[in-house]
């Protein structure tokens, strides 16, 4: 069985030498596959018993066209959110085109001229520069009279509480926390990090809004940024709760007046929540939240795979192969625009969609450099899929991320760690 395992990974590209690499790490991390395991079952009972508690039915998972009115599967999804994130309300819409579009959403939806957005984490994810104004730009919220102020985080990662206590003033409104590191070296923010901030915040302001930006942080642990005091959390779903399967969208959850708020910026104020056509994405939306933790325990096999694999060859990783998750995204820094492209396109030749395809840097827009990225995905860009991306610019660093299963997730790291070597980027350690 072992030499059919050997030889099929063969004939997909891996050599023998980076198989048995990749079989002596695994078997080193059977008890931290068992407690992703574990965790992934929990969240599996919570997302059905959600379901079951507001009924969702055959007719759930039928379409609507048009303005959308009385479409039951739409409004009952909603629901079915609202009860597994612990929320009054839900927006889960395939109008909502990704994660940066939740985002926009959520805080033009709830900020107004004359307010001030505060970042207490440092900057957010790249995307937001130009919809915040950082970098300048055609309707971000600065043009609309919104500020901004960020405190910085301390070097080892930790909030900076002096700073934030004197950065939070009577124009503060919205509070923007980003659960997951985007393009920086920090580490994730964990549900328990979140809360003691949100406590320190509210504590100084009580009718602060406190946003989380949930992105690849869904069904990662038992609980939600809004089980501990978070009053939106924002999330895409072709990341972790489309399961694989949602072919677009997005979410935003949380208190009914922020929801509603996001609602009548998403579509027309006034009209809101009541309208909106689902055009038959609704089973896909179904069927892949349903998934969504099973899936994301996958994904997180892979990552921790991926830094056991690359932190004993010497490269820098966060987390490292013992820390605890709080993101699906494993950052690996490998110190040269070279090995960046080379991981990159081991991740693509691994893929079952444009394996062929040959990922190179180009301009992304919403990017201050160029951008490599590999993803032979079913639905385009979908990052809960096994696929990995990184800016070419100092230290190097390769985020990776995804895979449905843990299968393909493991084979994408292995054909990075193959293309690494056969470009002469890296040296396997003996046994």
């Amino acid at each position: 069985m072992i030499n059919q395992k050997a030889e099929m990974y063969k004939k997909i590209g891996i050599s023998r030498k980076v198989w048995e690499y990749g079989e002596y790490m695994e078997k080193h991390l059977h008890r931290r596959f068992h407690q992703i395991d574990e965790n992934a079952e929990y969240n599996q009972l919570k997302v059905i018993r959600a379901m079951q508690e507001n009924c969702v039915k055959e007719a759930c998972l039928y379409t609507s066209s048009g303005y959308g009115y009385n479409d039951v599967g739409r409004d009952t999804l909603e629901k079915v959110y609202a009860s597994t994130f612990g929320t009054e309300d839900a927006l889960v819409r395939p109008q909502i085109v990704c994660g940066t579009h939740a985002l926009a959403v959520a805080l033009s939806g709830n900020l107004r001229p004359g307010d001030e957005l505060l970042s207490p984490v440092s900057k957010p994810y790249d995307t937001l520069d130009e919809v915040i104004g950082i970098r300048s730009s055609r309707g971000s919220l600065s043009e609309y009279g919104v500020s901004y102020r960020q405190v910085n985080l301390l070097p080892d990662g930790s909030f900076d509480y002096e700073k934030i206590r004197k950065a939070i003033n009577d124009k503060t409104k919205l509070v923007t926390i980003q659960r997951s590191k985007g393009y920086q070296l920090r580490p994730t923010l964990s549900v328990q990090q979140i809360g003691e901030l949100i406590r320190f915040i509210k504590n100084i302001r009580s009718d602060l809004i406190c946003m989380v930006d949930n992105c690849y942080g869904e069904f990662v642990e038992k609980q939600e940024p809004s089980e501990v005091g978070a009053d939106l959390i924002v999330g895409s779903l072709i990341k972790n709760p489309g399961g694989g399967l949602a072919p677009i969208g997005g979410y935003i959850a949380g208190g009914k007046k922020y929801v509603e708020n996001a609602a009548y910026r998403l579509i027309a104020p006034g009209l809101g929540k009541e309208i909106g056509s689902t055009l038959g994405v609704t089973k896909s939306f179904y069927r892949g939240f349903f998934l969504a933790p099973s899936v994301t325990a996958a994904a997180l096999k892979g990552a921790i795979f991926a830094a056991n694999i690359y932190e004993r060859l010497g490269f820098p990783v966060v987390p490292d192969g013992k820390e605890s998750r709080h993101d699906i995204i494993q950052t690996i820094t490998l110190g040269s625009p070279d090995a960046v492209i080379a991981f990159c396109r081991g991740i693509q030749a691994a893929a079952p969609i444009d394996s062929h395809v040959i990922p190179e840097p180009w301009n992304m827009p919403g990017y201050d450099s160029d951008v490599i990225m590999a993803a032979g995905t079913f639905v385009q860009g979908s990052s809960i899929e096994l696929s990995a991306d990184g800016p070419m610019k100092p230290p190097y660093s390769v985020y990776f991320q995804g895979g449905l299963t843990w299968s393909h997730a493991k084979l994408g790291i292995l054909m990075s760690l193959q293309k690494l070597l056969e470009e002469n980027l890296v040296v396997l350690p003996g046994k």
